[in-house]
């Protein structure tokens, strides 16, 4: 099934999010190589592509777990929760009706 992983960040998470940006990825990629990433991305603190300073506020991950308890336990494992990134957590189940 697929979950939604959706998050607040800290206050300036920006050099968190940077100290823990390549290990992040390389775990969000295994996803994407499994063909379990439906989509993942950081909301901007501001309306730009690239927030630049501004940073960003939060991110969300839709993808394909087992349970949710596999999904809890997917992002309690991240770089960016063990970089403390992450203040507000909400997982729950999605499901994708489009496209």
């Amino acid at each position: 099934m697929l979950y939604a992983i959706i998050w607040d960040d800290v206050e300036a998470s920006l050099a968190l999010r940077k100290s823990a940006r390549a290990a992040h990825l390389a775990r969000v990629n295994q996803l994407v190589e499994a063909g379990r990433l439906v989509v993942g991305g950081p909301f901007p603190a501001i309306d730009a592509v690239d927030p630049g300073p501004a940073g960003f506020t939060g991110s969300v991950i839709i993808a394909e777990f087992q349970s949710q308890a596999e999904a809890e336990r997917w992002i309690s494992e991240d770089p960016y929760t063990e970089a403390g990134v992450i203040k507000n957590l909400t997982v729950k189940p999605f499901i994708q009706v489009v496209p």
